[in-house]
C-alpha cells in the first residue's frame, strides 16, 4: 500500500473537461494524480471506467480515487461492485466531508452535468481535507464491510 498522495482520477465521456480541470487542481494540492482517462469524446461506458478506479484504490496502488459522470450515480454504483470501495456521490461540500469523517469513504463520485467547476472544487477540496474520525463511526464502517462477505 502507498504512503504517499496517491489519487485515481477516471470518468466517461461526459466529465472529461471536469476530471482534467480536478486533475489540476488535485496537483496543486501536493497529490500525485493518476489519471486514467479517457482522453477522447466518443462515447465509452462509465462502468468500465468506475471499476478499473476503484480497483486502483481495493489494491493499495492509490489512497483515495474520484470518478465521474454525468450525474455521478452509475460510475459510483459501479466503484462501489468492486470489494473493500466505499464511494459516494456528493453534490456538495459538507456531504464530501461527511462521508471521508463517518463513512471512510475512499472514493468520491462527481456529476458534471449537475455540479459547475467551481463547486466541484469546493466538493473535491472538502473530500481530500477530511478525515476519518473512527470510534462509533468505526463500527458502523465495518459493518458495511462485513455486508461484502
Amino acid at each position: 500500500m502507498t504512503t504517499r498522495k496517491r489519487i485515481v482520477l477516471s470518468s466517461d465521456h461526459a466529465a472529461i473537461a471536469l476530471r482534467q480541470t480536478l486533475a489540476t487542481h488535485i496537483a496543486d494540492l501536493g497529490w500525485e494524480v493518476v489519471d486514467i482517462g479517457p482522453t477522447t469524446p466518443e462515447s465509452t461506458h462509465y462502468p468500465k471506467h468506475g471499476a478499473a478506479a476503484a480497483e486502483r484504490v481495493a489494491s493499495g496502488d492509490c489512497q483515495l480515487g474520484i470518478v465521474l459522470c454525468g450525474t455521478g450515480q452509475g460510475i459510483m454504483m459501479a466503484a462501489n461492485k468492486v470489494k473493500g470501495i466505499r464511494c459516494g456521490v456528493c453534490s456538495d461540500a459538507l456531504s464530501a466531508r461527511m462521508i471521508r469523517q463517518h463513512n471512510d469513504a475512499n472514493m468520491l463520485s462527481l456529476g458534471a452535468r449537475v455540479i459547475g467547476e467551481a463547486l466541484a472544487l469546493d466538493i473535491v477540496g472538502a473530500f481530500l481535507s477530511a478525515e476519518f474520525e473512527g470510534g462509533r463511526h468505526g463500527t458502523r464502517v465495518d459493518m458495511i464491510t462485513a455486508l461484502e462477505a
